[in-house]
């Protein structure tokens, strides 16, 4: 994996402090008070928390022993009646990984070695006769390979006589019989001394078993402390216990892409086996799906600067672009799932790639692949006469919504792609297409406010067709069209598009865990569509609020949806849709760990620290705050190619100026931003080597521009 650099060192202390009037943030050398919101495990091995009690029944002596250490635990059961002797382990969080147990002995009562049945789940919820979601769920599917080889939903063991050390690999321990399917994201472990008839006659449900130890070996990227590149901490405990528990669960989602624990309808591929990625989720799909980097990357790059995982999924996607342009979303299906949006999140995160490594190498090399989607694919798929996106016939999206036709989505996508390209294009110096795109990019927007803006809501309609589901409004054509810049659009009206647009989603989709990702009209669409909350969507909504100026309903947004999930069982990591009432959206077979959720890191690095490049590497930057109002002060450390970029504010509390400590790398350059509130007193800029700056007042700002290599205040 590489070593990591150690987060920065503050260097204020005393002086910043002497600036404010009331309490101080301590920002001291060394600055670990971040350290305790923390979630990875201290080591590969994971050891069980707790016993839940309540759920232990039959024979068992010392069950606390698998969990404190102290002696050998005995699972014991004589004869048909005798109770099932059964035991819940609880990891404490989720995890994922290989379970390990280590066998003492086993006695047998009849023919065959004496069983045990293990099932594991994210949720209490979902713990029941079988586990929430195995590998086989999903595998005999297609050509057959692999094999649904667990019906059962639990995995199998035969437990030998002597001692030995057990290790939960994908296969059978005799032909067909006896299977278990490896690698589980879960917190919940249930044991059972069991077995099942068809595994007659290896395994019996009858016998006696002790146990030394159970244990986990982590599979995905463990994220201790001194692995951290970027960290991020504030005066709100909550949002920043959030901003780790986004880390931990994209830890818990980068891992070496293995063939027997990845997604098993045809996503093995030759050309990632070996290679860190980033899956869509710790439990399932477990394969690297382009969407999700659009969230998950941007928490990989900002906590722990690890470029590799994401660099090798946009890298073996392009490699396998069809002769149309069309870029696969994921491995799945041997690369040939057909979804219509996920180009255009390739390019999109080619961009952040670039913008947050500098790796202009990376698009050196696939700058043929973003000509040939842009300008192959997308164009044989735009109407003529309107100049929006048709999606192509048979084709799904992100959530394989039933939306044929020119969704918002589809075309608002499009111009943030074709925006991002012209910025690619210019940084390896090829204009013309730049301009050409950036030309594009402007007739798109036109297009979508003239055709697709419902002027009596005041939002963009999800389509502009007849029938069923036209009159729904959508959160992510909303959100990105904003994002994107459509809003911004010269037109003819006056028309506040952005403002009027996210008032109409505060009205219309705010559920009390966050805002749904479609109004009432989209229940004609799906239904559960006008209550399901997507993480991953509403992370471009939550953005745009703080884009234009709504930085406390954006972080109500962010309260709401991340307080719901943290409170919730299994807490800490984050799920991929909320469902009706606040329920995991698709039962049990939802991933509670999904890496595209974990928006709200990205968020609070880039909008509440204020931190976000503007050129490849960082090599320029801009420090803009824009917290909410009931936000006292924010610290953390962003990380770039040149080193780690420094930034602490706090609120005067007399007249709720922010002052701003700011510390780039060298050989950077960027600027500063604070907004101007009223008060007697300007607000200046000064260089710890004592060279005062002059700002220039931009809309309601003050602009400093500052050189990296020094300590920078302004106040």
């Amino acid at each position: 994996m590489g070593a990591f650099s150690r987060p920065f060192a503050w260097l204020y202390g005393a002086a910043l402090c002497q600036l404010f009037a009331s309490q101080c943030v301590n920002a001291q050398d060394n600055d670990t008070s971040w350290h305790q919101y923390v979630r990875a495990p201290s080591s590969n091995v994971v050891k069980p928390k707790v016993i839940l009690d309540s759920y232990t029944s039959g024979t068992i002596t010392n069950p606390e022993g698998l969990v404190t250490g102290s002696g050998v635990t005995t699972f014991t059961r004589e004869g048909n009646g005798a109770e099932i002797p059964t035991v819940v382990l609880d990891f404490g969080q989720n995890i994922v990984g290989l379970l390990e147990i280590d066998f003492a002995s086993s006695t047998n009562a009849s023919d065959g070695f004496p069983g045990l049945r293990l099932y594991f789940s994210e949720s209490l919820e979902f713990l029941t006769n079988r586990s929430d979601f195995t590998r086989s769920d999903n595998a005999g599917q297609g050509d057959g390979n692999p094999p649904k080889i667990v019906t059962s939903g639990t995995d199998q063991i035969a437990v030998k006589n002597e001692p030995y050390v057990w290790l939960d690999q994908w296969g059978c321990e005799f032909g067909s019989q006896v299977c278990s399917d490896g690698l589980h994201g879960f917190r919940y472990m249930k044991i059972e001394l069991d077995a099942l008839a068809e595994d007659a006659p290896y395994a019996s449900p009858y016998g006696e078993i002790t146990i030394n130890s159970i244990s986990l070996q982590w599979s995905g990227y463990l994220g201790t402390p001194d692995s951290y590149s970027g960290w991020f901490e504030c005066s709100d405990a909550d949002l920043t216990q959030w901003w780790y528990d986004g880390a931990y669960t994209t830890e818990m989602c980068t891992d070496i892409f293995r063939d027997n624990d990845t997604e098993p309808r045809g996503a093995s591929s030759p050309s990632l086996l070996g290679k860190w990625v980033i899956l869509d989720g710790a439990k399932r799909d477990r394969d690297p799906y382009m969407g999700d980097l659009a969230v998950a990357a941007l928490t990989s790059y900002l906590s722990h600067d690890f470029h590799e995982a994401s660099r090798n999924v946009m890298e073996d996607l392009a490699q396998h672009q069809r002769d149309d342009g069309w870029i696969p979303p994921a491995s799945i299906n041997n690369y040939a799932l057909p979804l219509f949006d996920y180009p255009l999140w390739w390019v999109a995160c080619s961009w952040d790639h670039v913008l947050h490594t500098g790796n202009l190498s990376y698009i050196e090399s696939y700058y043929p692949t973003l000509l040939k989607v842009l300008d192959t694919y997308y164009t044989a798929h735009t109407d003529a006469t309107t100049s929006l996106l048709v999606r192509q016939s048979g084709y799904g999206d992100y959530a394989f919504l039933p939306r044929d036709g020119s969704a918002t989505y589809y075309s608002a996508l499009y111009v943030l792609a074709l925006t991002r390209a012209a910025d690619l294009a210019s940084f390896v110096s090829q204009l013309d297409d730049a301009a050409r795109w950036r030309d594009r990019a402007a007739n798109v927007s036109a297009a979508i406010i003239s055709n697709l803006w419902d002027a009596e809501a005041g939002a963009f309609y999800d389509r502009r067709c007849s029938g069923s589901g036209c009159s729904a409004h959508a959160q992510d054509g909303n959100s990105i069209a904003i994002l994107a810049g459509v809003t911004s659009a010269p037109t003819n009206s006056s028309n506040n598009y952005a403002e009027s647009a996210l008032g109409y989603l505060e009205n219309a989709t705010a559920r009390p865990y966050g805002h749904a990702f479609y109004d009432a009209g989209g229940e004609e669409l799906g239904q559960g569509f006008s209550e399901r909350v997507y993480p991953f969507i509403s992370y471009f909504e939550t953005a745009a609020r703080f884009e234009s100026g709504l930085a406390d309903s954006a972080v109500a947004q962010l309260r709401a949806t991340y307080g719901h999930i943290a409170a919730e069982d299994p807490g800490i990591t984050m799920w991929e849709g909320v469902g009706a009432n606040g329920s995991k959206y698709e039962g049990a077979f939802t991933s509670l760990a999904h890496g595209w959720s974990t928006g709200v890191t990205p968020l609070l690095t880039t909008y509440v620290l204020g931190v976000r490049p503007l050129k490849p590497g960082f090599k320029e930057w801009t420090v803009r705050p824009l917290p909410s109002s009931d936000l006292t002060w924010a610290k953390g450390v962003v990380p770039t190619p040149y080193g780690p970029l420094s930034v602490q504010w706090q609120r005067n509390q007399s007249d709720g100026q922010l002052v701003v400590s700011v510390v780039p790398p060298p050989g950077t350059n960027g600027t500063v931003v604070v907004p101007v509130i009223q008060r007697g007193e300007s607000i200046s800029a000064r260089s710890d080597d004592d060279n005062h700056l002059e700002g220039q007042v931009i809309d309601g700002t003050v602009v400093f521009r500052i050189e990296g290599g020094r300590k920078y205040m302004v106040s």
